[in-house]
C-alpha cells in the first residue's frame, strides 16, 4: 500500500515545528484568539463546545496498521481515549488540549499522517470508495488518481484562500459508492466506445443549507488531463466565485447563478491554457503510483470450513450476510466492520478497538484498512478461509454487529455534544432509533436502509442523502427535528424532500416507526427496498404516516 513517509515526513515535521511556535505564542497571549484562529485552522485544530478538536486526514480512507495504533496512541495518551471517524474518511479527537497537539501532530508526522487542510477555504480531503481496489464492479483501482490529487492538491499556492471549502470524490464502481453528485468535483472513472480510460466529470454538487446534486460538465475527460483539468474548474471558481457571502459561496452557488454552459466555457479556456503547461511529471507520478497500488499477492486456497460454519452459526451466517461485500479476487471478501452496536456513539472508535484493528489487518487482511463514508472500517481483502477466526476476535471485541447497511448502522455528526456549530443533538437520537429497532426485531425484516442525522443546517451527517434524513434545528430554545425522505447518494442522486414540520425529540422514534410501518405495508414484495417502495409510490402514504392529523 501507499507510504507517504519518505516523501512527507521532513516536511511533516516542518509544518508541525512551525505551528509549535504559534500554540506557544497563542498561549503566551502574543496571539489573540482571532490571530490564531486562521493559523489552527490550517493544521485541522478546530474550537468546539468543550475543548478544541483536532481532525486528522486519512487520505482517500486508506491507512496501514501502523497508522491506525499511532492513532489508537493519541486516542489513549492525549485525548479520551477514544477518535471520532467522520464522514469525510477522517477522524477526529475531541479532547485535546491545546499545548499537546503539536506533539500529537509530530507522532502523525512518524507515520507520515497529517491534519493539513482539513479545514479553511482549500481542497479537503480527497475521497474515494472504502472498497476501491477490491470491489468486484470497479472499472479501475481509483486510489492512485485519488492520490496524484491529494499530492497535488496538498499545499498548492494558488489555492490555498479560495473563496469556501471545496471537496473532490473519485469513484470507480458501476454503484457510485463515492457520492460523486454531492461533491464540489466528482470523478467517476469511465471507459469510453474505444475502451479508453477516463473521467466523467461532475460539477457543483454539496449539501449544507442550499443542497444541490452536481451535473455533469464533461462526459468523457482522457485520463492524462486529470490534472490540469481539475486545476482548470478550480481555477474558473476561484475567480468567479463568491467572496461577498459565506452562504453563497460555494461553488455550487457559482453554477447554480451563473449557469453550467458558462462554467463550461470558462473551464474549456482555461484547460487550453493549463494543459500546455502539464509537462507529463503528472503522468510519470501516476505510472508509479499504479505500481505501488498493484493488488497485493492474493491466496489461491479453497474456502476451507466457511460455508460449513454458516451452516452451523446463526450469528456467523447472519454477520456474513450484513458484513461482506463480493471482491475481485475469487475466495476473497471485503469485510466491514460496524461501529453502530445498538447504543454506540455512531462512528466513536476506542484506542483498543483500533489496535485490534491493526492487528486483525496484520493476520488476515493484507495488511490493509479503510475508513468508510458511513463511518465504519474496511478490510478490504479477507480469504473466506480466515472469516471466521476474523468473526471470532471481532464478536470478542464486541465490533461484530451484523448490521452493515440496516436501519441501526446510522450516520451522525457530533451534534450539540460537542460542535459549536450544531443546534440539537444527533447522539442520542442515533441511539434510541438504534435501540428501538433493535427490540423490535426488525432490521433484517427491513433490509438495506440508510438512516443520516445531522445536528445542523451544515449537514456534516448528510441527512439530505439518507432514506431518512434527521435534521436537529433549534426552535426557540426547544430541540426540534425535521424529516426529509427519498435521499440516496449511491445509485439515483437524490436530495431528499423534507416531509414537514418537524418533532420534538421524544416524538422522533414514533415519527420514524410510522414511516418503517406504512413502507412495510406498502411495499410489493420483501424483496423491494425502501427506498424503490417511496420511489413507487411517492411522498404521500408517508406523509400522512407522519402527520395523522393532517391526513
Amino acid at each position: 500500500m501507499f507510504d507517504a513517509r519518505p516523501q512527507h515526513n521532513e516536511y511533516l515535521r516542518h509544518r508541525s515545528a512551525q505551528f509549535r511556535q504559534q500554540v506557544e505564542r497563542r498561549l503566551d497571549g502574543s496571539l489573540t484568539e482571532d490571530e490564531f484562529r486562521p493559523l489552527r485552522l490550517m493544521n485541522g485544530v478546530y474550537l468546539q463546545l468543550h475543548a478544541y478538536m483536532l481532525r486528522v486526514a486519512i487520505p482517500y480512507g486508506t491507512i496501514s496498521p501502523d497508522q491506525m495504533r499511532t492513532l489508537a496512541l493519541l486516542a489513549e495518551k492525549w485525548d479520551k481515549g477514544y477518535g471520532h471517524w467522520t464522514t469525510r474518511q477522517n477522524i477526529q479527537f475531541n479532547w485535546p488540549k491545546l499545548v499537546d497537539i503539536p506533539d500529537m501532530l509530530d507522532a502523525l508526522a512518524d507515520v507520515g499522517l497529517h491534519a493539513i487542510q482539513t479545514s479553511g477555504n482549500t481542497i479537503r480531503n480527497v475521497t474515494t470508495d472504502a472498497f476501491a481496489g477490491a470491489a468486484a464492479d470497479e472499472v479501475t483501482d481509483p486510489r492512485p488518481y485519488a492520490e496524484l490529487l491529494r499530492a497535488w492538491s496538498t499545499d498548492h499556492a494558488e489555492f490555498q484562500f479560495l473563496p469556501r471549502k471545496f471537496k473532490i470524490a473519485v469513484s470507480a464502481g458501476a454503484t457510485d459508492r463515492a457520492v460523486v453528485a454531492a461533491h464540489d468535483i466528482g470523478l467517476r472513472l469511465v471507459r469510453n466506445d474505444a475502451g479508453e480510460l477516463g473521467f466523467q466529470v461532475w460539477i457543483g454538487g454539496g449539501l449544507g443549507r442550499t443542497p444541490l446534486l452536481g451535473q455533469v460538465v464533461r462526459e468523457f475527460l482522457p485520463e492524462a488531463d486529470l490534472l490540469p483539468y481539475v486545476e482548470a474548474i478550480i481555477s474558473a471558481y476561484n475567480l468567479s466565485g463568491r467572496r461577498d457571502n459565506k452562504y453563497k459561496a460555494r461553488i455550487k452557488i457559482t453554477v447554480a447563478e451563473r449557469g453550467l454552459d458558462v462554467m463550461r466555457d470558462e473551464i474549456e479556456a482555461e484547460f487550453q491554457n493549463r494543459r500546455a503547461a502539464f509537462t507529463g511529471v503528472d503522468q510519470t507520478l501516476l505510472a508509479e503510483l499504479k505500481q505501488v497500488y498493484a493488488a497485493p499477492l492474493f491466496r489461491t486456497a479453497p474456502e476451507g470450513d466457511y460455508e460449513a460454519s454458516r451452516a452451523a452459526n446463526p450469528a456467523f451466517r447472519s454477520w456474513t450476510d450484513t458484513n461482506l461485500a463480493a471482491h475481485k479476487a475469487p475466495g476473497y471478501a471485503s469485510v466491514t466492520v460496524t461501529f453502530k452496536a445498538p447504543g454506540q456513539t455512531p462512528g466513536d472508535a476506542s484506542a483498543e478497538q483500533m489496535r485490534l484493528l491493526a492487528d486483525l489487518a496484520e493476520r488476515y487482511g493484507h495488511h490493509d484498512l479503510r475508513i468508510s463514508h458511513e463511518q465504519n472500517v474496511v478490510l478490504p481483502h479477507v480469504h473466506k478461509s480466515d472469516l471466521y477466526a476474523l468473526y471470532q476476535e471481532l464478536r470478542a471485541a464486541g465490533l461484530a454487529t451484523a448490521n452493515a447497511g440496516l436501519i441501526s448502522d446510522i450516520v451522525a455528526c457530533p451534534g450539540m455534544d460537542y460542535c459549536t456549530l450544531a443546534t440539537a443533538r444527533s447522539i442520542p437520537i442515533a441511539q434510541d432509533i438504534a435501540e428501538h429497532f433493535r427490540a423490535r426485531g426488525l432490521e433484517d425484516e427491513i433490509g438495506k436502509f440508510n438512516i443520516r442525522i445531522s445536528g445542523c443546517i451544515n449537514a456534516c451527517g448528510h441527512h439530505h442523502l439518507g432514506h431518512i434524513g434527521i435534521l436537529g434545528l433549534d426552535r426557540a430554545g426547544v430541540e426540534n427535528y425535521q424529516i426529509t425522505l427519498g435521499g440516496d447518494g449511491y445509485e439515483i442522486p437524490a436530495i431528499g424532500q423534507r416531509a414537514g414540520a418537524g418533532f420534538p425529540a421524544e416524538e422522533v422514534v414514533p415519527a420514524i416507526d410510522r414511516v418503517i410501518d406504512t413502507y412495510l405495508e406498502q411495499r410489493a414484495s420483501a424483496d423491494e427496498r425502501f427506498i424503490d417502495t417511496y420511489r413507487r409510490v411517492g411522498v404521500t402514504p408517508f406523509k400522512a404516516a407522519l402527520y395523522p392529523a393532517n391526513a
